[in-house]
């Protein structure tokens, strides 16, 4: 083989490594600024199209600003955007209309993933969502439990937030002693 042949194979072998190596085009990514410090998620629209469109509206709108991780399970997950948190308790937010479930998009429930919460109704999912603090096979089974993003920085905050202590308000078990709040939520494109 010749120098220019041996040169050209050379380039071709380091642009295919290139371009295995090159990572995916990042999705949006929402910033949560709790009382506890930032989590920054990165959402997958390109295999959740419905829950990213869904969970950024919400965010756009302010709709989590505010709002409290009203039930905290170590050895689960942290679950928030939906409740207030006043001196009487738990009090739930306006929200749209459901979604519909985008559960066996190819996204697991593993630690750090984020999901939309729901009722037994697989196609209930509002304004509420969990943070995976350990991987739970089980949630992406039968009708399961959408995942949309994930967490990349801040997985130190969730690891704080799931060990906070808990107690039962009213009809709502494993409610943070001390609210967790999520004092705002800004969309970074």
């Amino acid at each position: 083989m010749s120098i220019p042949q041996q040169t050209r194979w050379a380039a071709l072998a380091v642009a295919g490594l290139a371009a295995v190596a090159t990572p995916a085009l990042a999705g949006d990514k929402v910033h949560l600024d709790t009382t506890m410090g930032e989590i920054v998620i990165e959402l997958d629209a390109a295999k959740a199209p419905k829950s990213v469109a869904n969970f950024e509206t919400y965010v756009k709108e302010g709709h989590y600003n505010g709002t409290v991780f009203h039930r905290v399970i170590p050895g689960f997950m942290i679950q928030g955007g939906g409740m207030t948190s006043t001196f009487a308790g738990l009090r739930e937010k306006p929200t749209h209309k459901p979604i519909v479930n985008e559960s066996h998009n190819g996204l697991t429930n593993t630690v750090g993933t984020v999901a939309m919460a729901r009722t037994g109704d697989p196609n209930s999912a509002t304004a509420q969502f969990f943070i995976n603090v350990k991987d739970n096979p089980f949630l992406d089974q039968g009708d399961g439990y959408a995942v949309f993003g994930r967490v990349v920085a801040g997985m130190d905050v969730v690891d704080k937030i799931k060990m906070v202590e808990t107690t039962t308000k009213g009809p709502f078990e494993n409610v943070p002693v001390t609210p967790v709040i999520i004092k705002k939520a800004t969309l970074e494109k």
